[in-house]
């Protein structure tokens, strides 16, 4: 049965229809209905109203709901972790590690709707504000409009249902069109839990025709995970609304000579390949020490060959599909743009259909697509490095400041690096693929700004409310 789009509690076809396809094999899983101008239109008013419900609920209520959408996503666990596997091609263990993650977005937003507080402040730190007290409260800022990308469907997805819940705002969540399944199930799982119906819709629609609710007034805020060109239009459209965008990046690590270079490779090989490379924090360039460039190397290539690639319905599976054939075939056409300037492969390389094996690549040059762009894909690059400076210029040499890895046991050295690597999250002795799920992240420069992480959320979909009293 074709799967329907959610409107402020009614669940809602098309004649518009989508087919959701197993991207190891093509074979058809699914359909479902893609949202129009009226659906969406009919989203925002039903969003609107919710408002004065949602506005209203009480902490403990809020936490509540969250807490039950716990238990019930707890309980369809299986479920989504299937849905995820044939809509995007996922590894089972991936799938069962986003949704594990899912399941503590969901805990800590239910923790976090009791602690949105204020502070209590004199205000006579001048003769102007004798007798009188500052009180702040944080405020829901009203409709939020949440755009999730298909590589972590679910977990990305909580990361804006949870906050938005737990500060008091109604939200509209657009899932990526290659991945409209898992997301279906959440919207089923935030209605049985409790939430006000009509404070929540959920819309598969295709991504210019939604461009209509980022610039609509009725939207008060937008998170945005996705690419840097779909994040900086939508941006450009927002008009006076509240934006956080996380845009991705081309992560890189350097491993110095003082290191542990096996855990360093094993860390690196997985950071890398993970659910393909289609990871924003993904490892794309390995900056290694001259000294100990050909010792890790060694390293890291035997790692690389142990990964398993296939079918990521088989639990043994390290790497599955890419999201699709196009994506695989761009891949290889960046692969062979750089061996033909003069790279190498070590391993990996040969494309067959949409599966794209691990690709470790050496001698690229600093402006070759492999290094200065994001790959998205599981390829990556190692360069040696001569000098500590040498690393930091060339970890900053990128439009992108997502996060980065550093290994080395030496203090002034990690406490320069987090002086000067110009990224949002600087992670000592772990690759960039380094998140727990409360943490602030987010990224500088064309990875973004705002931060996710349900407090740092809570923050951006919130305005901070100041009143003064005069005690006179």
């Amino acid at each position: 049965m074709t799967k329907k789009n959610l409107i402020g509690g009614e669940w809602r076809g098309s004649d518009d229809v989508m087919e959701a396809r197993f991207p190891y094999d093509g074979s058809l899983v699914d359909a479902v209905s893609m949202a129009n101008a009226n659906d969406m239109n009919d989203a925002m008013a039903a969003a609107t109203d919710g408002f004065e419900i949602t506005r209203a609920l009480p902490s403990h209520r809020r936490s509540e709901i969250l807490t039950n959408m716990v238990g019930l996503l707890r309980e369809r666990f299986d479920e989504v972790v299937e849905a995820m596997i044939l809509e995007g091609g996922k590894n089972r263990k991936t799938a069962i590690g986003e949704t594990t993650r899912a399941l503590e977005t969901l805990k800590v937003s239910a923790e976090e709707a009791r602690r949105i507080g204020g502070e209590v402040f004199s205000l006579d730190w001048t003769a102007a504000g004798a007798n009188r007290q500052g009180f702040t409260r944080r405020q829901p800022v009203g409709t939020v409009l949440g755009i999730t990308p298909f590589n972590y469907p679910v977990n990305l997805a909580c990361h804006k249902i949870g906050p938005a819940i737990a500060a008091g705002n109604p939200i509209i969540i657009k899932p990526a069109e290659k991945t409209p399944l898992s997301t279906v199930i959440l919207a089923e799982i935030v209605l049985e839990a409790g939430f006000p119906p009509q404070a929540f819709s959920m819309l598969n629609a295709w991504g210019p025709d939604s461009e209509m609710m980022a610039a609509d007034p009725r939207v008060k805020m937008i998170s945005f995970t996705g690419s840097g060109a779909v994040g900086w239009m939508l941006k450009s459209k927002a008009g006076q609304k509240k934006v956080t965008l996380e845009l991705g990046g081309n992560a890189g690590v350097i491993v110095h000579n003082d290191a542990d270079l096996a855990d360093a490779a094993g860390q690196a090989a997985a950071g890398a390949f993970a659910n393909a490379g289609q990871n924003c924090i993904s490892v794309q360039r390995l900056l290694i020490q001259r000294d100990v460039f050909e010792d890790f190397t060694d390293l890291f290539v035997d790692e690389v060959r142990a990964l398993k690639v296939g079918d990521p319905r088989d639990p043994a599976v390290d790497i599955g599909p890419m999201i699709s054939l196009r994506d695989a075939e761009r891949a290889e056409a960046w692969v062979h743009e750089a061996q033909k300037a003069g790279a190498s492969v070590l391993v990996g390389g040969a494309r067959e259909g949409a599966m794209f094996p691990p690709t470790v690549m050496t001698e690229t040059a600093p402006d070759m697509r492999v290094n200065c762009e994001e790959v998205f894909a599981p390829v990556i690059t190692v360069s040696p490095y001569e000098s500590w400076d040498d690393a930091v210029a060339m970890i900053n040499d990128s439009p992108y400041g997502l996060q980065a890895g550093v290994f080395t046991n030496d203090v002034k050295r990690i406490m320069d690096a987090w002086e000067r690597v110009e990224v949002g999250g600087l992670h000592i002795n772990n690759v960039s693929t380094f998140r727990v799920d409360h943490m602030p992240y987010g990224g500088v420069k064309a990875s973004g700004y705002g931060r996710e992480g349900i407090k740092y959320a809570i923050e951006d979909m919130t305005e901070l409310r100041l009143m003064t009293l005069n005690l006179r």
